[in-house]
């Protein structure tokens, strides 16, 4: 399973966007450490972000090689900056930032449109992995509220996985001069229900202005 398939949409949508530059071309240091780590708080060095988990969450930049098991690939793993996970129940959530390139313009729409867009592909790939008898559910496409973001959408696909109950959404986003991907999975276990947890670490996800 790759990250979301709309990242490749993305890619072939507004890479190679001519016409007039909108920004200059983004420079990421990546000789600097991704972020600083402080017990659930994370603070991001290579790009501008805080977020923070519960207590009972774990948070790293390193990926846990559980996700692999999950179906991640580990080519798209290490281009996330943090990764967030519950260890009693492997529910877990990442943030990727990419530059945006120098003609890409983004608003609302688009925003909400590359996002419903990349639904379909990825509800084939979850059929093709797990089999159309056990149907796929995905949700329509809604605005959605980051701190520090100017325009952001998020869907969410529902299915079964070996019999368990899986929640995976992702929530796409733009904040100038970043492309954000917040991508989380939530397994639902006998006697315990993650989703909140979720939505408080999405809750405390903030682009912070560069000192």
């Amino acid at each position: 399973m790759k990250r979301v398939p709309m990242i490749l949409l993305l890619v072939i949508l507004l890479a190679g966007c001519a016409g007039i530059p909108v920004r200059d071309a983004v420079k990421v240091d990546m000789s600097v450490p991704v972020g600083n780590l402080d017990g659930s708080q994370f603070m991001g060095v290579r790009y501008p972000f805080k977020v923070s988990a519960p207590p009972n969450w774990k948070v790293t930049t390193e990926y846990p090689k559980f996700m692999m098991d999950l179906g991640f690939e580990e080519e798209g793993l290490k281009e996330s900056e943090v990764f967030i996970f519950n260890p009693a129940t492997q529910s877990n959530l990442q943030i990727d930032f990419t530059p945006a390139g120098r003609y890409s313009r983004f608003n609302q729409k688009t925003i909400e449109w590359i996002t419903a867009a990349g639904a379909g592909s990825f509800k084939k790939e979850l059929e093709k992995e797990f089999g159309k008898e056990k149907p796929v559910v995905i949700s329509s496409t809604e605005p959605y509220s980051l701190k520090g973001v100017a325009y952001a959408a998020k869907t969410v696909a529902t299915y079964y996985r070996k019999e368990m109950k899986t929640e995976h959404g992702w929530v796409y986003a733009f904040a100038e001069p970043y492309q954000i991907f917040i991508i989380y999975m939530v397994l639902e276990r006998e006697g315990m229900d993650d989703h909140q947890d979720i939505k408080t670490i999405l809750d405390s996800f903030e682009v912070v202005p560069k000192q």
